[in-house]
């Protein structure tokens, strides 16, 4: 796509990490204004890329060329807890110069320090009052921030700075829905250029155009996801009718070819027969017999010659259809009756958060949601076991698997195989791998360490050792699942869970995912559980 001007230029970029792992090799990529979603799958090089261009990271060749003063947001962003919040801000020096002027002190270095920046406490106080930060006073300290309002204050102190290029990588990780929605909007306003990293469709309904970062190089599609979606499907059907298409061609050669080699044989074996009944001398008959081989020879080089090139159609139409595999599986054993009791809390008081009872039927699926720091990662623990209620009564008469966050039900010393032999002992060998294949497991890939694996193949990895395991949970508990995962990922955690026939109980701030999971009963978490209306 041609862009007017250019903001971002990587040109022939290449980058390998320490263990040779070939990232990027020969790279291009030029960004110009507006809002940019970069999208790929999980390992493609997206956030990579961004921190290459931030110069956190140093390419192995090529170069990186920004116009103007770039701000950047990384994922698992971290704040120094002892940090006040006009420091995290970045105007301290401003505030104080400036409160050292108002009391009369005349001190050249507070006007350099100000600057031309006079209203510099008026601007922070509207920037956080934007995010949802209202409360927080520019002498606090930042220990008290949830993870989610640790990133929306490093987003506030970058539009602070008013950066000509502003990166996001997954912004919305951890981000509550209203926190989701001023981010939205802050993304719908922004002028400037913005390179976004980001799995949330939502997200990137508010981009200008995608950039799809796939086998080392981008593709660009004009407008937001939706936009890019109806694209894309557009040219899989068409790659599909070449496919297609290009299958019919090689049947047919194979066909002219078997028939040329057929009519062929036939001209020898009536020639033989007509030169033998004429008494041709032999050297008449060798030299019609070579005659004969010469024609076949070519005809069938012609046909060969067609075949191969129908087959290298074939191929290149087959290059063209993505390969997003899709997992297929198969869990009848996970199935609940519809009226079995499947979980009951009675007044069950949480070690971080409020008093919650509930009573769960069936293979029921509930969508838990509720702000940052509500307690839902809590309730989640609390019911597997893992932390102990403050009092109140748990019932579990079902046999249940919880997927915490962080995905620590993975051993790293062990391979993908290994994991899931430890979730069911039992299960012979090829039982494990034939299973494993439809979690896209397939082969050496089952053999792989987790501690090697790629944020997504570490989820599939993850939800394939809960999932199998003996016995199978007839209630599963994911606690949210689509963070870091790519859209590929998403599209196939969505399909696993459609086969999926037990109970199941999600807490995520993803919309669009929860609603493709065929939610029963939503229910918000806010000091209790009470059922709000699907989202």
């Amino acid at each position: 796509m041609a862009q007017p001007t250019t903001s971002v230029l990587c040109t022939d970029l290449g980058f390998e990490w320490p263990d040779g792992t070939r990232v990027l090799d020969g790279f291009h990529l030029a960004v110009g204004p507006g809002r940019t979603g970069l999208i790929g799958l999980n390992g493609a090089g997206k956030s990579t890329l961004l921190r290459l261009i931030a110069g956190e990271l140093t390419p192995a060749g090529g170069t990186v060329r920004v116009g103007g003063e770039l701000g950047y947001l990384p994922q698992g962003l971290t704040l120094d807890t002892t940090l006040r919040v006009d420091e995290a801000l970045g105007i301290r020096a401003a505030r104080e110069a400036l409160h050292a002027i108002e009391s009369g002190d005349s001190d050249e270095r507070h006007f350099d320090a100000v600057g031309e920046d006079w209203d510099v406490e008026e601007r922070a106080r509207a920037t956080l009052d934007r995010l949802g930060l209202a409360r927080l006073g520019l002498d606090r300290t930042t220990g008290e921030l949830s993870g989610g309002e640790a990133v929306l204050l490093r987003l506030a102190a970058l539009l602070l700075r008013r950066p000509d290029v502003l990166l996001l990588d997954e912004p919305t990780n951890n981000l509550d829905l209203a926190a989701r929605e001023r981010l939205y909007e802050t993304v719908a306003g922004w002028s400037g250029v913005m390179l976004i990293v980001s799995h949330d469709r939502e997200l990137l309904q508010h981009v200008d155009q995608i950039a799809d970062l796939r086998d080392g190089a981008v593709t660009w599609y004009g407008g937001n996801f939706a936009d890019y979606e109806r694209a894309v499907a557009a040219q899989q059907e068409s790659a599909e009718r070449l496919v297609r298409a290009a299958e019919a061609e090689v049947q047919r050669q194979q066909r002219d070819l078997i028939d040329a080699r057929t009519r062929q044989e036939r001209s020898a074996s009536y020639g033989k027969k007509r030169s033998i009944c004429r008494h041709d001398p032999k050297i008449v008959s060798g030299k019609l017999k070579r005659q004969g081989q010469e024609t076949a020879g070519r005809l069938q080089g012609l046909h060969t010659e067609r075949l191969d090139e129908a087959r290298q159609r074939l191929t290149n139409a087959e290059e063209a259809v993505r390969d997003d595999a899709e997992i297929r599986i198969d869990l009848p054993r996970t199935a609940v009756p519809a009226g079995r009791t499947v979980l009951s809390l009675d007044a069950v008081r949480l070690a971080y958060g409020g008093t919650v009872s509930l009573e769960l039927r069936g293979p029921e699926r509930i969508a838990l949601v509720g702000r940052n720091g509500a307690g839902k990662s809590t309730l989640l623990r609390t019911i597997a076991g893992e932390l102990r209620p403050l009092a109140g009564e748990i019932g579990t008469p079902v046999p249940l698997r919880h997927l915490p966050q962080r995905l620590d039900v993975l051993d790293d010393s062990l391979s993908v195989a290994g994991n899931v032999r430890a979730f069911a002992p039992a299960a012979g060998e090829n039982a494990i791998r034939a299973r494993l294949a439809r979690f896209l497991f397939r082969g050496a890939r089952a053999d792989q360490l987790a501690a090697t694996l790629s944020g997504g193949e570490r989820f599939r990895a993850a939800l394939a050792a809960l999932l199998l395991a003996d016995p199978p949970p007839q209630l599963l508990m994911l606690d949210e699942p689509t963070n870091n995962l790519d859209l590929a990922s998403v599209r196939q955690l969505t399909q696993a869970l459609a086969a999926y026939q037990g109970a199941l109980i999600v807490a995520s701030h993803d919309l669009p995912f929860l609603r493709g999971l065929g939610i029963t009963r939503w229910l918000e978490l806010d000091g209790g559980l009470r059922a709000v209306d699907p989202m």
